[in-house]
């Protein structure tokens, strides 16, 4: 599927590799509605990117929140061909620790933004993407690309949630591609390691001589090339392709620079 005057609907879409994917989907002839629940940020970069982007503030865990930024962005561009998934969050809590046992409510918070939220999104936009009329000779309506992480595969200490929210994504891959096929839409995961976001980074849009140093000095010195964070545009030029190319279809795909996360992070 090309990206020219299709639409996408991109959750996280205010900063981060939502921002990057918007930019770049913008780049390529897209138009773009920016989910999010970080109003500033978001009406920035809509402003910023012009008439091509609209920002929804949207909590992707709350039903009638997704529906109504879907309704604007259908009375705003007429359709919706791409959802890329970005919106998630995390928390570090070991099993049993010194404050006792991992609280089920931050448990079950995790779980419910950041894989809830996902199907949330995801199972509405399919909703939208099979009303449109097929945009190649493969019969395309619609791709879907969510995001895991690499510990869904190696989580650490303290990522029981974090992990099981992510393996969740990665496990209902292949079930909802198998769902979505007879209706021309493709269903993928990108699997990102250790990027420069303002999650990884609690907040920062740059990345800090702490960090860089680490990159360099600490455990993953041997795994990684190259040995860095990677970039946002890294992950939006891997969602490219995704939507580009038909025939990806119920893949997880890792994006981590060879790392496999040592024992202790």
């Amino acid at each position: 599927m090309e990206l020219k005057d299709k639409v996408a609907v991109i959750t996280g879409g205010a900063s981060g590799m939502g921002k990057a994917t918007a930019k770049r989907f913008i780049k390529h002839g897209a138009k773009c509605a920016l989910f999010d629940i970080n109003q500033d940020r978001g009406k920035a970069l809509a402003d910023e990117l012009g008439a091509s982007a609209i920002f929804c503030r949207v909590d992707i865990v709350d039903e009638e929140s997704v529906r109504a930024g879907i309704t604007r962005t259908l009375e705003t561009f007429g359709a919706i061909h791409i959802n890329t998934n970005y919106a998630g969050t995390g928390n570090a809590i070991r099993t049993v620790g010194k404050s006792g046992p991992f609280p089920l409510k931050e448990f079950k918070f995790i779980i419910e933004v950041n894989l809830v939220g996902t199907f949330n999104v995801l199972r509405l936009c399919a909703q939208e993407m099979a009303k449109n009329v097929p945009v190649n000779d493969d019969g395309a309506r619609g791709v879907i690309i969510n995001t895991a992480s690499a510990a869904a595969y190696e989580g650490q200490i303290g990522q029981a949630a974090y992990s099981a929210s992510k393996g969740g994504i990665v496990g209902m891959t292949v079930p909802i591609a198998r769902d979505l096929a007879s209706l021309g839409i493709r269903v993928n995961t990108i699997v990102p390691g250790l990027f420069a976001t303002p999650m990884f980074m609690a907040g920062h849009e740059q990345q800090t001589d702490e960090i860089r140093a680490y990159m360099e000095q600490g455990p993953l010195k041997q795994t990684l090339f190259p040995r860095r964070l990677g970039e946002p545009d890294e992950i939006a030029k891997l969602a490219q392709a995704l939507v580009e190319n038909d025939y990806i279809n119920s893949e997880c795909i890792r994006i981590d620079s060879g790392m496999r996360m040592p024992p202790k992070f």
